[in-house]
């Protein structure tokens, strides 16, 4: 009995076996395997799929606590439309990586980069070629340099040989930090922490100073507070090139580190709205061509709140020195120039010299003291270029 009740047994998990194997060949046949998800074709939603990605292109932007994300995001508020254009602002590490995301990163079309990276680009890392794959759109709003230190640094020699922060690597202050030491002759031990972190290891001394390029007045500072008396170092503009133009920080972009009615005379960086050089067969450059057209058509309305004071500022006629206009957004200037008499096109230095005159902040002297100033500059690039 035993025996025979085995053999019973047997035969019925077999069954259950054979039973088994057979449902899951048919489930199989009829369905997914187990664990993924039905495609999108699988589902009937291919023109879906082909809606939502038809006018999508991303846009490097920066760190969050930096402004060109926030420029990247005010773009894409601007453009946007459902049927029309999706932008999508991406965080990267800043203004030396754009570049690099621009090059090799899929998805990354258009990106805000400072136009000394391209210099960079140009004659440290050799990258063939670059000014013809990489051109831009406009110019975008002045970064200005700041150079916070503890409150014992009163010069940059204080800082041979301390440790100074560039924030993460890739950011644009990686690449414009150190021309601003080696110009100075100052050699001091860089680190690469972002620097939300390295202001408050500033305060234990771990960290004697940062570099941070943003357009004033950055967030990373105006909401730190300064219980510490940190300060920043002025840089003088006569030591640096036709990338850079003399900028000021003020008690009123900065109430926590300036005292009121001071000002700290640095560097302005030409900011870009850089793009790859997709040629006109490519399903990229149809989507940048409706981007930029887009851009340029509804730029007015970025003067307007809630979006940042600097929009007002920028010029899109400027040229930026060094770099090459992509051939969309030359032909649609020529377009505008036609349909409407356009504003004359202004070099940085030349809306610089006009801001100055116009004046900010301060009082009249201090204005016509940085006036002069820039003039001397402006005729020592020119002696420059005739040799």
């Amino acid at each position: 009995m035993r025996v025979r009740l085995g053999e019973a047994l047997a035969l019925i998990a077999c069954g259950c076996v054979l039973a088994s194997v057979g449902f899951s060949q048919i489930a199989g046949a009829q369905a997914p395997a187990r664990g993924r998800a039905p495609t999108a074709a699988e589902t009937g939603e291919t023109s879906k799929v082909q809606q939502i990605n038809n006018w999508t292109l991303g846009l490097a932007g920066g760190l969050p606590e930096g402004t060109f994300i926030r420029f990247a995001a005010e773009i894409a508020r601007n453009v946007n439309d459902p049927a029309e254009m999706r932008v999508l602002p991406v965080i990267t590490q800043g203004a030396t990586d754009n570049i690099k995301d621009l090059l090799y990163l899929k998805g990354i079309d258009v990106a805000i980069t400072n136009a000394d990276v391209l210099d960079y680009f140009k004659n440290v890392e050799r990258i063939p070629n670059i000014e013809k794959r990489i051109n831009f759109i406009s110019e975008m709003a002045i970064s200005e340099t700041h150079v916070v230190v503890r409150p014992e640094i009163n010069s940059f020699k204080d800082l041979q040989g301390k440790k100074v922060s560039l924030g993460a690597k890739g950011a644009g202050q990686s690449t414009t930090g150190p021309i601003v030491f080696k110009r100075l002759g100052v050699t001091p031990e860089f680190v690469y922490v972002n620097n939300a972190i390295a202001l408050e290891k500033m305060k234990t001394g771990e960290i004697d100073a940062i570099v941070n390029n943003g357009s004033k007045p950055l967030d990373l500072l105006t909401k730190f507070k300064n219980d510490a008396d940190f300060k920043f170092l002025p840089i003088p503009i006569d030591r640096f090139d036709e990338y850079y133009i003399p900028a000021t920080l003020t008690s009123q972009d900065y109430p926590g580190f300036i005292k009121p009615g001071e000002k700290v005379e640095t560097l302005g960086i030409q900011t870009v709205l850089a793009v790859y050089n997709w040629g006109r067969e490519s399903d990229r450059y149809r989507r940048v061509q409706r981007f930029i057209e887009r851009y340029f058509d509804l730029f007015e309305k970025l003067h307007a709140p809630p979006y940042h004071p600097k929009w007002k500022s920028v010029n899109l006629a400027a040229n930026v020195p060094g770099w090459i206009r992509y051939s969309v957004a030359e032909e649609k200037l020529k377009l505008m120039s036609g349909a409407k008499q356009p504003a004359p096109i202004e070099t940085s230095q030349a809306r610089q010299s006009r801001a100055i005159r116009m004046g900010g902040p301060g009082d009249p002297a201090d204005q016509e003291k940085l006036f002069q100033q820039f003039l001397e500059w402006s005729k020592k690039q020119g002696n420059n270029k005739q040799r």
